[in-house]
């Protein structure tokens, strides 16, 4: 009896602090992801027309924003503010489908090392502006065989987004 009328004491007490939060959760505002723009670098832009493809680049800075947005949504870094990137360069591992049509010669079994780099700011909720580099490139040709056309620059861009969404691009400054 004493077991019943205790738990019937706990739900009633437990019913007074879940209840009035529960009246005012439809008013608190959820935390918003922060925005994350990639735009291309005008010589990189340059460069794309005459020898990657632009198709190609623009993909790629999508797949960068997205990234880097999905990294960040994640671990709930930067709320409230925006990550502004500019893709600044990349080397692809294999010849793009424009470098196929340019050259005749060239095949898709041809490779390369390859590698992005990245530049930008970050801007938190409050306005601080906070900027970020990040680059690499490909040192040994022994891994190019089995990458992608991006291999290494999406490679790159994962490394980013992952030091990205743990502070440790701007931690130290």
């Amino acid at each position: 009896m004493l077991r019943i009328a205790l738990g019937a004491l706990v739900a009633v007490a437990l019913t007074g602090l879940v209840l009035p939060r529960l009246a005012f959760a439809d008013q608190i505002d959820p935390v918003q992801p922060p925005r994350v723009s990639v735009s291309i670098a005008p010589e990189f832009r340059e460069k794309a027309l005459d020898t990657y493809g632009l198709t190609e680049i623009e993909r790629l800075a999508d797949g960068l924003r997205d990234e880097v947005a999905r990294e960040l949504d994640r671990t709930g870094v930067m709320a409230g503010g925006r990550v502004e990137l500019v893709l600044t360069d990349a080397k692809p591992n294999r010849p793009t489908r424009k470098e196929l049509g340019d050259r005749p010669g060239l095949s898709f079994r041809s490779f390369s090392i390859g590698g992005a780099a990245i530049e930008g700011q970050m801007v938190t909720f409050d306005g601080k502006v906070i900027p970020v580099s990040f680059s690499w490139y490909a040192t040994d040709i022994t891994d190019a065989r089995r990458q992608a056309v991006w291999g290494d620059a999406q490679w790159t861009f994962d490394r980013f987004a992952h030091r990205l969404s743990r502070g440790q691009l701007y931690a130290l400054r």
